[in-house]
């Protein structure tokens, strides 16, 4: 099967945005991820899915935290920071249960690892949520290879 065909494939479905953050030797990494899916409620466990050509894999793997930052729709510019495009926007970070999150996002989740299982190209790390932050606002979106908002529609009636 052809990658490039893969790839469109996945493309198809849309996902929140999230930057993945950890901490190692006081200094504060990241990548942007779609990579993240809620696995267990008891315990309360989340995956994220990490490429094995990221420099993040073996922060990830010293550290044993994560968290995962789920974006929200002006959070754009942190997305592109993160995957390697940083802008002019100075990167504001806040803490939850002591490790370092991103100011303004949706929800922030810290996490201990719990488990790391190697598939294909990617390890995926089972964390437990140790603590958890939300914000009301309307989250970023990614789909078919760009950024997108929700949108309400309005119903009239006749």
């Amino acid at each position: 099967m052809d990658d490039r065909l893969f790839r469109d494939a996945m493309g198809k479905f849309a996902t929140g945005v999230t930057v993945l953050l950890t901490e190692t030797e006081g200094k504060i990494h990241g990548m942007t991820a779609n990579g993240f899916m809620s696995v267990s409620l008891d315990p309360k466990l989340v995956l994220i899915s990490i490429g094995h050509k990221t420099k993040f894999l073996e922060k990830v793997s010293q550290s044993k935290t994560y968290t995962v930052n789920i974006l929200a729709e002006d959070q754009e510019a942190y997305s592109r920071h993160f995957a390697g495009r940083p802008g002019e926007e100075a990167v504001e970070f806040e803490t939850v249960a002591e490790q370092p999150v991103l100011r303004g996002a949706i929800a922030k989740i810290a996490c201990e690892v719990v488990s790391e299982h190697v598939e294909g190209d990617h390890t995926l790390f089972i964390g437990k949520v140790v603590d958890l932050q939300l914000e009301d606002k309307d989250p970023l979106l990614f789909f078919g290879g760009q950024y997108r908002q929700l949108t309400e529609l309005i119903t009239i009636e006749s």
